[in-house]
């Protein structure tokens, strides 16, 4: 009896696993990353409660989710932290997201003084798997 609980425990978090990989394939994904470099800085606490929220308002249903990520090392060690932050937006149409974006874009802007000094390098992709 214990060993089928276990086994069926087993299958539904692969299960989980594997749907919760599922649900992402085909978005398109913003990511929009920090660099580090000396006497940059990066408000973290406005980011999240702040910037983030502002920016996917504007992207309504379209936005799936949104992640926020703090650099905390690089990958090689003893080397400098490539990022300091990473913002990411999951949606499910890029188009949308652009039509979103564009007229927002000087607010979105205007609000980098708020929590950096850093120009941001963005990537838009497909996510594959």
């Amino acid at each position: 009896m214990k060993f089928r609980l276990i086994l069926s425990l087993f299958l539904l978090s692969g299960c989980l696993v594997a749907f919760g990989q599922a649900d992402e394939k085909g978005l398109i994904k913003i990511s929009i990353m920090y660099p580090f470099a000396e006497g940059k800085t990066f408000n973290i606490q406005y980011y999240e409660s702040k910037h983030m929220p502002m920016v996917a308002g504007f992207l309504g249903s379209n936005l799936v989710k949104y992640t926020i990520e703090k650099g905390v090392a690089s990958g090689i060690p003893n080397q400098p932290l490539p990022y300091m932050a990473i913002g990411t937006f999951y949606v499910k149409s890029l188009s949308e997201y652009q039509a979103a974006i564009g007229p927002n874009i000087d607010k979105i802007r205007a609000d980098f003084a708020n929590y950096t000094n850093v120009a941001p390098v963005i990537l838009v992709s497909e996510v594959v798997k």
